[in-house]
């Protein structure tokens, strides 16, 4: 199923599941067809009602397959050199976090690694673990930095994470993080080094356009809610948007901080609160929920999943693919864990790795769902019922992905 990029082209015999909130569920169609023209959707929904107009189209027979919105992983760390299988041995026979810490392990050890790559190194690193993304038929990848830590290394990463979009048909979405940790030389002055991601680094990746959204870490262990308000004030007079990592580890009202943002999403979330909950309700901000982190450091707090429920939240789910604490690039796996882990219902885990994971990019106009005007990103699966998608484990039942009508 590779169709044409010139000519229009037609699925049919099809079932679908378009995503679209007014349909309910996961908007279903059966009998359906998608049509696209010039890589943007025109018709999806009954095969009957299929636009005139189009008879020069491919058609392309699915057999009655279901095609879902392709996949989109909202939240990743996925360039980044080496990898960190040694700390998990370390961990493994007993060792602390500091110990791990002391021995050169941790964060540190990534940007040892980020800085002394070349970018096409990177490049070259990340694309098996983009790939592997793109067999389960992702379509969108988010890709943050934040294992530079200072400029250069920074911007090599964000130069790094665009390339991918040139070397894969792929849509890539990227974000600063350079509010993730401390860098060793900064001696332990976390406003000193603040005021640098504010004023030194973020400047010059909005100028070179490096950055779809800047991002921060909100937690104990790394930068305190005012600190994480200077960098989102200068991303705001950047015109870039935000998201963070919030309460994770503690509720230092992270979700609240977002909120008051309008930030895309807020992630992780293990502590939120009640009013944090119901200030990224009022805002609009999607929680991006992270499973695979949660299985992968053995945390024992969930995140608050019947809360965001009750206030309308809505919940994406996403690998947060890094070499420390969540080595994951297998999305499927990602929606079993937030089902088995978390009891997300199975319209919960595909919306949240379609629409909703769009909109915590702010995509949500241009992918997600099913419908005219829309890219025409597809994943067509060798299933019988959508639940499959999330019940498996380690099984792909991927037939074709389809990228913008290829």
């Amino acid at each position: 199923m590779s169709p044409s990029a010139a000519r229009p082209t037609i699925w049919r015999n099809a079932r679908l599941a378009t995503l679209r909130p007014e349909l309910g569920g996961l908007g279903e169609t059966e009998g359906g067809a998608v049509a696209a023209v010039d890589g943007r959707i025109v018709h999806a929904g009954s095969q009957a009602e299929l636009p005139t107009g189009l008879g020069d189209a491919q058609v392309v027979d699915c057999d009655g397959r279901w095609i879902t919105p392709g996949l989109i992983d909202c939240h990743t760390h996925l360039v980044y050199a080496g990898n960190r299988a040694n700390e998990f041995e370390m961990r493994l026979a007993g060792a602390s976090y500091e110990e791990v810490a002391r021995a050169g392990g941790g964060i540190v050890s990534s940007v040892r690694g980020v800085r002394a790559a070349s970018e096409d190194q990177l490049v070259k690193e990340t694309l098996p673990r983009l790939d592997a993304l793109l067999a389960e038929g992702v379509t969108t990848v988010e890709v943050k930095s934040g294992y530079g830590l200072d400029r250069e290394s920074e911007m090599k990463s964000l130069r790094a994470a665009r390339r991918l979009g040139s070397e894969r048909p792929v849509t890539i979405r990227t974000t600063f993080l350079g509010a993730h940790a401390l860098p060793a030389e900064a001696d332990g002055d976390k406003d000193a080094y603040i005021a640098k991601v504010a004023n030194d680094m973020l400047p010059a990746i909005a100028r070179d356009n490096l950055a779809d959204a800047v991002d921060g870490f909100c937690e104990g262990i790394a930068f305190s809610p005012e600190q994480i308000a200077r960098v989102f004030d200068a991303a705001k007079a950047l015109g870039l948007p935000v998201k963070l990592h919030a309460d994770q580890l503690s509720d230092l009202d992270g979700a609240a901080l977002a909120a008051r943002y309008g930030a895309l999403s807020a992630d992780h979330l293990e502590h939120t609160s009640a009013l944090g909950a119901e200030a990224m309700a009022q805002s609009g901000t999607v929680a991006t929920i992270l499973p695979g982190a949660f299985y992968f450091i053995r945390e024992t707090k969930k995140p608050p999943i019947d809360l965001f429920r009750r206030f309308g939240v809505p919940m994406a789910l996403a690998t947060d693919s890094n070499p420390g604490t969540s080595p994951l690039t297998s999305l499927l796996l990602t929606m079993n864990m937030g089902a088995t882990l978390f009891s997300m219902t199975v319209d919960e885990c595909i919306a949240g790795v379609t629409r909703h994971a769009a909109q915590a990019l702010g995509l949500g106009n241009e992918v997600g769902t099913l419908e005219a005007g829309k890219w025409a990103d597809l994943a067509i699966w060798d299933v019988e019922r959508p639940a499959e998608l999330v019940y498996r484990i380690g099984f792909n039942p991927l037939h074709a992905r389809i990228w913008r009508g290829q």
